[in-house]
């Protein structure tokens, strides 16, 4: 991976995108059904692109917010429909957009009471905290294409369990968003933006109030507010730009908002690693003028757009690998919440760092290791069945201090907030627990990398079987696992993981790009990692040869 020569440095007036033409070609570009690139398409995250592109635009939107109706139709859905935005440009007119198409199918949608944005885990807690009190079940819609460029827009949906739609839901809305647009949108039902916003079915929810006035619930509050812990939130122009401040003023926290900014074109952004604006929390790049503040606070944290992923910095470590600061909280969580089921379990992604493997076995506690996607670890989450799951990039929530659930979708403010009380109630960072994990397991070094794949290449890995993997032996260790199934669930991985005792690599076939991305670890340090990522490119090769 080549590193733009830029990359760290502030953004500069060439790098800024043309909003109002951003907004123009979402609402006069049309996309063509036969062009892949222009098809709605649901990721892990829902459907994300640009409109420059023709890959997020009016017609996309509508399409897909009519197939969400049918969709809670077909389920017997009733309840209210709880809607987030973020601070992309694309963000205010796609909610727009579904608003009318919401509005004109008589589903009750609840948006933002003050106007504001609201954070992926707001909606996710909005949900849960309904159909805990009513029968009729609620669902909800963020629109936020997470951490991406300035210049892109996302729609994403969350079923009555709070959690990212499976890829039942997201496939059949999917398919039935581009039917609709094959048929020219006629069977979209829509009134205009001034009826649907004096509609009777679209309403205010305290998004922000019910969100922060329950964290006690889930982090002791008391205990970093007693310690005086000094705290600089960035939320990096994204939606939890209000939450911060808010949080501070209600619970008494020594927080500092460092960037209270929002400006759609994110011009006050360091680039990320390839040159581009990305609000990538987990990126050293891209959070470089946080980290240059590292030592006015005894912890500081980031956020993505829609704060659903965490990214946290601490003086004597910086910025911290999120594989890293997932152990730490899982090791700090299981030993400090007394409410917990002693049953509960821990979830990864079987991309994530084997120190989690390592620290589940020193707490006796089963790790559940799932394909990469938060959607896996919904049901664990809500029948407390596994106390915390996470995911490699920087996405993770748990359980409330009493065990039930809090989130069924990633949560960067609580994962921002977790750090704060650990050093309040340990008095040591959260890289200073890593480093002691390390004294007592070992250092990984973990590192993700692409390849060249073309399409065809892709869909072979994306179906290949564990017999098709003819070696014995991965970077002079014998290989004892060969998985293309998760064993945590026994769902598919989309790809290939090859384990040894002191390594792995998995790789997976990109959704967006001509590439496969191989992530890998070794314990035997960085050489030792280089050859299995050496290694791991001849076993692909030779399978994908056949």
């Amino acid at each position: 991976m080549s590193v733009h020569p830029r990359a760290g440095k502030p953004a500069e007036p060439s790098d800024l995108i043309d909003v109002p033409k951003v907004i123009s070609r979402y609402y006069t570009e049309h996309p063509e059904g036969a062009e892949v690139a222009q098809r709605v398409a649901f990721g892990t995250s829902g459907h994300r692109g640009s409109s420059l592109r023709t890959a997020f635009n009016e017609d996309h939107i509508a399409a897909t917010s009519q197939a969400i109706v049918e969709y809670r139709r077909e389920q017997g859905i009733g309840g209210p429909l709880f809607m987030g935005r973020d601070t992309h440009a694309l963000s205010e007119p796609a909610q727009l957009t579904a608003l009318e198409v919401f509005a004109a199918n008589d589903v009750t949608v609840l948006i933002d009471s003050r106007d504001g944005y609201t954070p992926t885990p707001a909606v996710s807690h909005a949900i849960l905290s309904y159909n805990a009190k009513n029968h009729s079940k609620a669902d909800g819609v963020v629109v936020t294409p997470s951490h991406n460029p300035p210049d892109d827009g996302g729609f994403k949906y969350n079923p009555p369990d709070g959690g990212p739609a499976g890829t039942d839901a997201t496939r059949w809305i999917q398919d039935r968003a581009n039917d609709l647009i094959a048929g020219g949108l006629k069977g979209v039902h829509r009134v205009s933006a001034g009826r649907a916003r004096g509609s009777a079915n679209v309403s205010g929810y305290d998004f922000l109030g019910s969100y922060v006035d329950d964290l006690p619930s889930v982090i002791d509050i008391a205990a970093i507010r007693d310690a005086g812990v000094r705290i600089g939130a960035d939320p990096l122009g994204g939606a939890s730009v209000a939450y911060w401040g808010e949080i501070a003023e209600r619970h008494g926290l020594d927080l500092t908002v460092v960037n209270p900014v929002v400006d759609p074109r994110f011009g006050f952004m360091t680039l990320d690693w390839d040159g581009k604006i990305r609000m990538d929390c987990s990126s050293p790049y891209a959070m470089a003028s946080l980290i240059a503040r590292k030592d006015r606070f005894q912890i500081a944290t980031g956020n993505d757009a829609d704060a659903d992923r965490h990214g946290i910095v601490t003086p004597d470590g910086g910025l911290m690998n999120p594989n890293h600061y997932l152990a730490v909280a899982i090791d700090y969580l299981f030993r400090a919440r007394e409410g917990w089921p002693v049953t509960a379990g821990i979830g990864k992604t079987l991309v994530s760092s084997s120190m989690i493997d390592r620290v589940a076995a020193d707490l006796g506690r089963r790790l559940d290791e799932v394909p990469v996607g938060f959607k896996w670890f919904v049901p664990g989450l809500l029948d407390a069945s596994i106390g915390f799951g996470g995911e490699e990039s920087a996405g993770a929530s748990f359980l409330r201090r009493d065990g039930g659930v809090w989130s069924t979708d990633k949560d960067g403010i609580l994962l921002d907030l977790l750090a704060s009380e650990i050093i309040a109630t340990t008095g040591r960072t959260p890289s200073e627990h890593y480093r002691t994990l390390t004294e007592r397991f070992g250092a990984p070094a973990y590192a993700r990398i692409d390849a060249p794949a073309s399409r065809a290449e892709k869909a072979v890995l994306g179906r290949l079987s564990p017999e098709q993997v003819t070696a014995k032996e991965l970077a002079g260790e014998p290989i004892t696992a060969v998985l293309t199934n998760a064993p945590g669930n026994g769902a598919a991985i989309g790809g290939l993981k090859v384990v040894t005792g002191s390594g792995w690599f998995a790789a997976r076939p990109s959704g967006t790009e001509d590439v496969y991305k191989i992530y890998a670890e070794s314990f035997h340090g960085p050489d030792h990692l280089a050859r299995i990522q050496e290694e791991a490119r001849a076993v692909v090769s030779a399978a994908l040869r056949g």
